[in-house]
């Protein structure tokens, strides 16, 4: 379709001038833990959000347009949970900042603190018998320094776990916890070598991204994938 050849051929040629993703081009990769709560009221339908555990993750915390950091900018939150469905089978989530509402749950915010608001999938997520949006809801906790610029954030990672509360909500619903994520250490990588993302490659039986916009959003993967590789 010419939609999804556009998006292609844009997100191409982006990746190959920057050589780094077209969208999110820098960032920052953290290592942490999540741990799936359980059920509390009720049970989700899903075997894997229906077990509590913790799980080793890689997480990459970036800028989507790659402003400078002076500038707001949406913020991504990737998540990938290592071995959720067994050994090598990973779980890949992709938080952007936005809104808690309603609405504002699939709207993108820009904005200079990865801290001050929560970060949603935009996008419904299959869990269970219901389509939900997923987001992640930082924990205050953190230390009153007056700069709340993108290197702070790094620093701070560093000095201490960064935490949030992952939930999940259908339009006539409230917001349900389901895992709670903790960020524990930096790791620097070169752009060239980031971790490539992709959730619906990643999934899980009763826990996945919905059809809507499947082919365009994969036609730029695959597109900013091609640039990043091409000479």
């Amino acid at each position: 379709m010419i939609g999804e050849r556009a998006a292609h051929r844009g997100a191409d040629r982006l990746a190959r001038w920057r050589s780094a993703p077209a969208l999110h081009p820098y960032g920052v990769l953290c290592s942490g833990t999540l741990t799936v709560t359980g059920p509390t009221d009720g049970g989700w339908g899903v075997p894997w959000l229906d077990r509590p555990g913790p799980y080793r993750v890689t997480v990459r915390w970036s800028r989507a347009l790659g402003l400078p950091r002076r500038l707001p900018d949406g913020l991504g939150l990737a998540v990938r949970v290592e071995d959720a469905d067994g050994p090598g089978n990973a779980l890949d989530v992709l938080f952007t900042s936005s809104r808690p509402g309603r609405f504002g749950r699939h709207l993108p915010l820009v904005r200079p603190d990865a801290l001050t608001g929560p970060y949603s999938t935009l996008l419904s997520y299959r869990v269970g018998e219901r389509e939900r949006v997923l987001a992640a809801f930082p924990v205050p906790g953190r230390s009153g320094t007056a700069e709340r610029t993108m290197p702070t954030l790094w620093q701070e990672v560093a000095r201490r776990p960064v935490r949030f509360d992952l939930r999940a909500a259908a339009p006539d619903e409230p917001w349900r916890t389901f895992a709670s994520l903790s960020l524990e250490a930096v790791h620097t990588a070169p752009a060239a070598h980031t971790v490539s993302y992709d959730p619906y490659a990643h999934s899980l039986p009763g826990l996945h991204p919905t059809a809507r916009l499947r082919r365009l959003r994969h036609a730029a993967y695959s597109g900013s994938r091609h640039g990043r590789t091409s000479d």
